[in-house]
C-alpha cells in the first residue's frame, strides 16, 4: 500500500474531500498514452502436407493497376473488387509468395521473390527464411515457376552474389529457351526488354557455378514432386505439385493475379500473359481440376499465405482460404 509524508496529507484531503463533494472521482496521474507499434510480425505461416512440412514466405507486395486486367469492363472490375472489400484507389495490393517445402530428406524452394528488383515493398524472402527457422544455405533445390523477376530475381542476394550458397536452381526448358535467350529478347517489345536481361542476371551466376539444371518432360527429379505444365503466362510456366501419402499440394505460380477477379472471372487475364488465350484456358483447367480433386494450392500473388481450396461457384471458382492452426500432422 502507498504512503505519502504527514506533511502532504492535509492537502491530499482537502483535494479528495473538493472531488467528493463536486461528485467527481478523485485525481489520478494519466500515464502516457502507448507507442504503436508500426512493425509487422514476420511473413511466414506453415503447415504439414502428410510427412511434409510447407512454409509459405511472404516476399512483400506491389499495388498493380486495375486496367492492367483484360477481358471484363472496368465497372465489372471494380463490381467485383468491392464485391471482396479489395481496395484499388492507388492500385490493387498484391502479395508476392514463395514457399519452402521441408520433405524430410530435401529443403525445396518454390520462387525467390523478387529482391532488388521491383522496389522497397519486396525482398523480404532471405528474412523470412531466417525468421521461419531455416538458414538460406540449407536449401537444396529451388524451383522456378517461371521466370519474371518477381518470382527470380530473389536468387542474388543485395550485392548481387547467389542467395542460396548449396542449390541447384530448376527451370523448365521451354522457359529457359525464352527468356535466356538474347535472339528471343532483340525480337520483343521494347518495354519488356528489361524483364529479359533481369532473368539472365538472376541466373548467371548460377550458370557459372554450374548450378542451373534445364528440366525437360523428366522433370526435375526430386522426389515427392512432379512439374505440371501450366503454358500462357510464359511459355515455359509451370507448377510443382507436392505429394506425401495421400497428401498433394500444388504450387502454382501465376494462375491467378487478382482473386478477387479472376476466381469469379476465370476469361480475365492480365497485361504480363505473354499468350493471353492460352493463360485463360489454362487457368480454367487448372481451377477445373484442383476443384474436382479438392487439392491443396498455393499461388504466388494470393492473399498471404496464399494456400487453401479452389470451390466451383455458379459459373465461376471461390477461394476458399487455409484457416490458422497449430502444425499438426494431418490424419
Amino acid at each position: 500500500m502507498a504512503t505519502f509524508p504527514l506533511s502532504t496529507r492535509p492537502a491530499l484531503l482537502v483535494a479528495a474531500l473538493a472531488c467528493a463533494a463536486l461528485g467527481a472521482p478523485p485525481m489520478v496521474a494519466q500515464a502516457a498514452p502507448v507507442v504503436q507499434q508500426q512493425t509487422q510480425v514476420p511473413g511466414f505461416y506453415r503447415m504439414a502436407l502428410g510427412e511434409f512440412e510447407v512454409t509459405a514466405l511472404y516476399d512483400g507486395y506491389v499495388n498493380l493497376d486495375t486496367q492492367l486486367l483484360k477481358g471484363a469492363s472496368a465497372e465489372d472490375i471494380q463490381s467485383l473488387l468491392a464485391r471482396m472489400f479489395v481496395e484499388s484507389g492507388g492500385g490493387v495490393q498484391t502479395a508476392v509468395n514463395a514457399y519452402l517445402i521441408n520433405t524430410g530428406s530435401q529443403l525445396v524452394l518454390v520462387d525467390t521473390g523478387a529482391a532488388q528488383c521491383f522496389g522497397p515493398t519486396l525482398g523480404g524472402i532471405l528474412g523470412n527464411i531466417r525468421a521461419a527457422g531455416y538458414e538460406p544455405a540449407q536449401i537444396d533445390s529451388v524451383l522456378l515457376t517461371h521466370l519474371h523477376p518477381d518470382h527470380a530475381c530473389g536468387l542474388l542476394d543485395e550485392a548481387g552474389r547467389p542467395a542460396f550458397a548449396a542449390a541447384q536452381v530448376h527451370v523448365p526448358q521451354v522457359e529457359a529457351d525464352y527468356w535466356l535467350s538474347e535472339a528471343v529478347a532483340a525480337q520483343a517489345p521494347e518495354g519488356r526488354r528489361s524483364m529479359f536481361a533481369m532473368a539472365r542476371a538472376a541466373v548467371a551466376p548460377y550458370v557459372a557455378e554450374g548450378r542451373l539444371q534445364v528440366y525437360g518432360e523428366a522433370g526435375p527429379r526430386i522426389a515427392g514432386v512432379s512439374p505440371v505444365a501450366t503454358p500462357g503466362h510464359t511459355p515455359g510456366h509451370s507448377a510443382y505439385r507436392f505429394s506425401s501419402g495421400a497428401h498433394s499440394l500444388l504450387v502454382w505460380g501465376d494462375i491467378v493475379h487478382s482473386h478477387a477477379v479472376q476466381f469469379a472471372r476465370p476469361a480475365v487475364a492480365i497485361e504480363f500473359d505473354v499468350d493471353r488465350e492460352q493463360a485463360i484456358a489454362t487457368r480454367r483447367q487448372v481451377f477445373a481440376d484442383v476443384a474436382r480433386e479438392r487439392l491443396w494450392v498455393a499461388g504466388a500473388h494470393l492473399p498471404f499465405p496464399g494456400i487453401g481450396h479452389v470451390r466451383a461457384e455458379g459459373e465461376g471458382y471461390a477461394w476458399v482460404p487455409v484457416e490458422y492452426a497449430p502444425l499438426r500432422a494431418a490424419p
